[in-house]
């Protein structure tokens, strides 16, 4: 059984974008190629639109355009609701709670901001999870 759904978080993504040789930006690959279901809800997909479009990290409008119709079109909208979980930091929560409710893996920068939990990898623990699924 292989990886089927991921939360990224939106650190992911802007990496993804400003580095187009980084593990962010293989993930972000896999995800265009169908590897994975990105799995959001309309909050996470707000702060993506949010920070991809701000000015001072100098992301190309047209890059950020793609990026979301992409994951609109192909990735999976879940609902959530709030854990009742100690988070590290509360802004982070919604990420946690959509993959904790639909089964998904949650790939971040910031491990430390989550909880520790078996479905939170950085970008480089989940490509090394990924390649050693059949």
């Amino acid at each position: 059984m292989g990886i089927s759904r991921v939360v990224l978080d939106t650190n992911v993504l802007v990496s993804a974008l400003l580095s187009r040789e980084s593990n962010p930006a293989e993930i972000y690959r896999m995800f265009m190629a169908k590897a994975f279901t990105l799995v959001y809800c309309a909050e996470i997909l707000n702060e993506y639109g949010d920070v991809l479009y701000r000015p001072k990290l100098r992301i190309p409008r047209s890059d950020a355009d793609i990026m979301l119709a992409a994951i609109r079109k192909h990735g999976e909208e879940v609902r959530t609701a709030p854990s009742v979980i100690l988070m590290p930091d509360e802004d982070d929560r919604v990420f946690y709670d959509a993959a904790k409710r639909s089964g998904a893996y949650l790939v971040t920068g910031n491990k430390r901001h989550y909880p520790n939990e078996p479905f939170i990898f950085t970008p480089a623990e989940f490509l090394v999870l990924r390649r050693s699924q059949p």
